[in-house]
């Protein structure tokens, strides 16, 4: 089945277009590219699309047509969305009005995601109206995350009504980390700490294939300090300062949201590259944001550490995972004494996946380019095909998990409840 994976950002589409088998499993295999492209500064000065309409457009005609991937627009089997945020909703399924009306109550939680991915599947559905579109949610790796980790310690009525609890992102990230991480080192009993680091940043713990924690909660606006956005902080803090400034809810989410984070510290730039040569310039803010990002990495997987137990394998993803040899270093320097070495040839060579660790180390450190395509498409050929009926593997219980998930709220009664309840 050939499955289009876009991936939108607030002026920025991405695309893959990938082939897969249908009949390998949630696990896949053979996966084919058979085209990718990108368009920048949508309805920018100097960008060549005035909205995400005119990207997607872009995008359909670069891959169908005479000489061009596809013949038709037909061969498209779904398109598949990485969703951020929907709430309790976390098993992927094929896209509906109900589904943008949960998507939309958990805007406020996810601004610099929900509101363009929104836009883009109405996009998609005007464009390819034949075409199934299909959401694979990114907390949907930590459905299996017991209720004490998902739980915060407020009114218990604001979980079950109002569905304010831990849910965790990047999860196609993560999940193809720990699937690579399995393959790499050929088992699946492995107690793996895998970190995604990158403009948006977190760690998460998998124990057995199967996600036990997950630094982000309720918004991709908490844990990791980001490029620009916030991470954990005592909301106390908050609200001191909205009082003491005057701000009002949605002021003060702006300023949390685009203005805080490593850019917020530095006073310039939240990008890793600019803070690393300002760093070495001497800048004492470039470097003490790029030390607050190295200790709340260091802070998170200590509290993983312990929660698994131990410690088989840790993995790098994302921009920053994978090309910074000097975070990589920072953020495992002086644990020897927990089985964790690095190679630190290895560390400055490496340019593509592959073990970074000593001989001798007893916890093996890997690279892994983070693959989220491939992951979303899996699941959405999963989708469609158990829409046509067709007989599939239940990818809703990875290997590892014993019994239901503690929290089913998965199906469409929840959805109907949101609608309902938004209404």
């Amino acid at each position: 089945m050939k499955i289009l994976i876009p991936n939108i950002g607030s002026t920025s589409f991405k695309y893959r277009l990938l082939e897969l088998d249908e009949t390998a499993g949630p696990e896949g295999s053979g996966e084919k590219v058979l085209a990718q492209g990108r368009v920048e500064r949508i309805g920018q000065p100097g960008g060549e699309c005035a909205d995400c309409t005119a990207a997607i457009r872009k995008c359909i005609s670069e891959i169908a047509g005479p000489g061009k991937p596809l013949a038709s627009l037909k061969e498209i089997g779904a398109v598949g969305f990485k969703a951020v945020h929907t709430g309790p909703l976390n098993t992927p399924q094929i896209i509906d009005d109900a589904f943008l009306v949960v998507m939309e109550e958990f805007s406020f939680l996810a601004p610099a995601h929900n509101p363009p991915y929104i836009a883009a599947m109405r996009a998609f559905r005007q464009e390819l109206p034949e075409v199934p579109l299909v959401a694979v949610m990114e907390p949907f790796p930590y459905r299996f995350m017991d209720e004490a980790s998902t739980t915060y310690s407020v009114p218990y009525a604001w979980r079950m009504e109002h569905g304010i609890r831990r849910y965790g992102f990047h999860g196609a990230s993560h999940r193809s980390a720990s699937e690579r991480a399995q393959a790499a080192l050929g088992r699946k009993d492995l107690r793996h700490i895998s970190c995604h680091l990158g403009g948006s940043s977190s760690v998460a713990a998998f124990k057995n294939g199967v996600a036990i924690d997950i630094s982000m909660g309720a918004s991709p606006q908490s844990g990791l300090p980001q490029n620009n956005r916030v991470g954990d902080i005592d909301v106390f803090a908050v609200l001191h300062m909205m009082k003491k400034l005057g701000l009002g809810p949605d002021e003060m989410a702006a300023l949390l949201g685009s203005e805080s984070g490593l850019a917020g510290i530095s006073g310039t730039s939240g990008d890793l590259r600019d803070l690393e040569e300002a760093a070495a310039k001497g800048e004492k803010r470039a470097r003490l944001a790029l030390d607050v990002f190295v200790r709340a990495i260091r802070h998170y997987v200590g509290a993983f550490l312990l929660e698994l137990g131990g410690l088989d394998v840790i993995t790098f993803s994302g921009g920053i995972g994978e090309n910074s040899a000097a975070i990589r270093a920072a953020v495992l320097k002086d644990l020897r004494g927990f089985g964790i070495e690095l190679d630190e040839a290895k560390n400055a060579a490496i340019r593509s996946e592959g073990e970074i660790s000593t001989l001798r180390s007893a916890v093996k450190v890997l690279v892994i380019p983070a693959n989220e395509e491939t992951i979303v498409a899996r699941e959405t050929v999963a989708v469609v095909l158990r829409a046509r009926g067709k007989a599939t593997a239940d990818s809703s219980s990875p290997q590892g998990a014993k019994g239901a998930p503690r929290f089913a709220q998965n199906d469409r009664s929840d959805l109907q409840h949101a609608v309902e309840t938004k209404r």
